[in-house]
């Protein structure tokens, strides 16, 4: 009777919380939506973020190697197991050095590369730059020569088709310098590498 009496006067469950049914997950992606709608279900909660992994280092050598083995007589049947762990963790000690300077090495070689990639670029866009310079000169000297011409002729109609004419050239002008406008905000992508 007691223990029925004890059943009866537990505190039941919280009321704003309600029975979820048990799901299990079949598929990965079916795994990944249940874990959203467990997150969505209470937005307000912040969502669990997991630290990064640390990565793995080495264990430092020891400064001071107490108990060194010689090859002298007296050596247990132990000492082979302690000698062949010693041994692999310096060998992984030096693997974990190789690959770390393989990766500074492929940093630097990287940085390199994008250095002398950007200087290239440079270059081309400052030959551009001065081919676009002497085209206007150029077109600048014709046009004074033009203008010197029809005025030692000082004919009216032509002034008014000179005028046509200048209109003409301004405008080549403005896209010529739109398109050097263009070729210099492209000269970056050379920069990444890129081809």
């Amino acid at each position: 009777m007691a223990a029925h009496t004890q059943k009866n006067n537990k505190p039941s469950k919280p009321e704003g919380k309600e029975a979820q049914p048990l799901i299990i997950a079949k598929t990965p992606a079916e795994e990944q939506r249940l874990k959203l709608e467990r997150l969505m279900r209470n937005p307000d909660k912040p969502a669990p973020i997991p630290d990064r992994p640390k990565e793995w280092n080495p264990r430092a050598p020891p400064e001071f190697v107490r108990d060194v083995m010689g090859s002298s007589a007296g050596a247990g049947s132990g000492e082979f197991h302690v000698y062949r762990h010693l041994r692999r963790r310096e060998y992984q000690r030096q693997d974990f050095l190789d690959k770390m300077a393989e990766l500074q090495n492929k940093d630097d070689d990287y940085l390199e590369k994008l250095e002398i990639n950007k200087q290239a670029a440079e270059e081309r866009t400052a030959k551009r730059r001065k081919k676009r310079e002497k085209l206007k000169q150029k077109k600048l000297m014709a046009k004074k020569a033009k203008i010197e011409a029809k005025n030692s002729k000082g004919d009216a109609e032509k002034s008014t088709e000179n005028s046509e004419e200048e209109e003409e050239e301004e405008e080549k002008e403005e896209k010529d310098e739109e398109r050097e406008a263009e070729d210099d905000a492209e000269a970056p992508s050379f920069i990444m590498g890129k081809k």
